[in-house]
């Protein structure tokens, strides 16, 4: 495949420039089954090969392991990659208790990102969830520091609301909000998907195929495991999962048409949404790399958005489970 046919696009008015598409990284380690070493090594390496060159982790992803996994395979391939990490979770004994951006603790995460990423700076740092105790002036004024001391290059937050946001952007400038976007889940198009446009801010959906729903993946909630992600998801439960079955066979109905798969045509309408989005749909596999990036050869008419958009206005069920929900600033 060549890679030139991904293009690239920017991310904020700062300067950082990605691939038109990431990687997201965190089911290679945790959330959604066994982890497979080989198999997430070479796709992470035919993530490059295909012209992606943006990847996304986190410290709380493993926890920690998946910061080294790519830490490991960029080793010698570093100035080909954008890395994007974050911080902002507790984690006691391998285990996520709640979050905490104190800033004393914001120091020592991001040097063990480094540590663990094995780079001399993280090319854009993330709060990964906002800290209601801490405001977030004074977290976005310790991440300012790190890029002044070279160690960050770009910064960016994770499912802020709207008064953080601009409070954070007053502080130094934000090149990205990573949040859930996709046809499955649409919450950011009335307030905060403005605000960004308004400031300059890029936008990095995570979750663009609604957990493997929309490219007909996903199965009931109780079918995965306690240790799964995918387990608590309210979505995937009881009645909502067939409502969310019989809205998101449009989805389908349309890929048929054009001779593509349900994931191509999900992601193609998040490309088609601005220049200024740049989804990471997660995957540990190649054979998903590949049909992910075909996406992006994909055009879809006025009229098939518009049937998508009609048949998923309302998806039943929440996204995440009410205590993951209480750690979105909204």
């Amino acid at each position: 495949m060549d890679e030139q046919r991904i293009k690239h696009r920017k991310l904020g008015s700062g300067g950082l420039t990605v691939s038109a598409m990431g990687l997201g990284c965190m089911g290679m380690s945790t959330a959604y089954g066994a982890a497979d070493e080989t198999e997430s090594i070479a796709t992470l390496h035919q993530a490059l090969d295909l012209g992606i060159n943006f990847f996304d982790t986190a410290e709380q992803y493993g926890p920690y392991t998946n910061e080294s996994l790519l830490g490991r395979v960029f080793k010698g391939r570093r100035h080909e990659v954008v890395l994007a990490t974050k911080f902002g979770f507790k984690i006691e004994n391998g285990v996520t208790t709640g979050i905490t951006s104190e800033p004393g603790h914001i120091r020592r995460a991001v040097e063990a990102s480094l540590r663990r990423l094995d780079t001399d700076y993280i090319d854009l740092l993330y709060q990964h969830r906002v800290d209601p105790a801490v405001p977030i002036e004074e977290v976005v004024g310790v991440m300012a520091d790190l890029v002044r001391e070279g160690k960050v290059r770009y910064l960016g937050l994770s499912e802020a609301g709207v008064a953080n946001i601009r409070k954070a952007h007053a502080v130094h400038p934000i090149s990205a909000l990573q949040s859930e976007y996709s046809l499955w889940e649409r919450n950011l198009e009335a307030d905060i998907l403005p605000v960004l446009r308004e400031l300059g801010i890029g936008l990095v959906p995570f979750s663009p195929l609604g957990r493997g729903f929309l490219s007909g993946t996903a199965q009931r909630a109780e079918t995965y495991p306690a240790t799964d992600f995918r387990h608590l998801d309210p979505r995937l439960q009881g009645d909502n999962f067939d409502a969310n079955v019989r809205a998101a066979k449009v989805v389908a109905d349309i890929a048929a048409t054009k001779g593509a798969t349900a994931g191509q045509v999900a992601l193609a309408w998040v490309l088609q949404q601005g220049d200024d989005i740049v989804p990471i749909p997660g995957t540990k596999r190649r054979s998903y790399l590949e049909q992910n990036v075909g996406a992006v050869d994909i055009t879809l008419t006025k009229a098939e958005t518009e049937l998508l958009e009609s048949a998923l206005q309302k998806v039943a069920g929440e996204r995440y489970s009410k205590e993951r929900m209480a750690w979105v600033d909204r």
